[in-house]
């Protein structure tokens, strides 16, 4: 169960860390590359974790 929490927070600390080097990195004129890619992987992360959390909490077996 701890292992699902600490992935929540990862995926809601890389997503607010990417917004705050994006609003940081826009304003100083900077490459934006480093700041989308985490917002990008952030999200990727919620949208697995979204499915793995669905499949376990209708108890769907992967395996057909």
């Amino acid at each position: 169960m701890e292992g699902f929490i600490i992935y929540w927070v990862i995926v809601v600390l890389l997503f607010l860390v990417g917004i705050i080097q994006l609003i940081v990195k826009s304003t100083k004129n900077q490459p934006l590359k480093p700041a989308l890619r985490l917002i990008i992987a952030s999200v990727i992360m919620l949208v697995i974790g979204a499915g793995a959390c669905a499949v376990i909490l209708s108890n769907l077996s992967i395996n057909h």
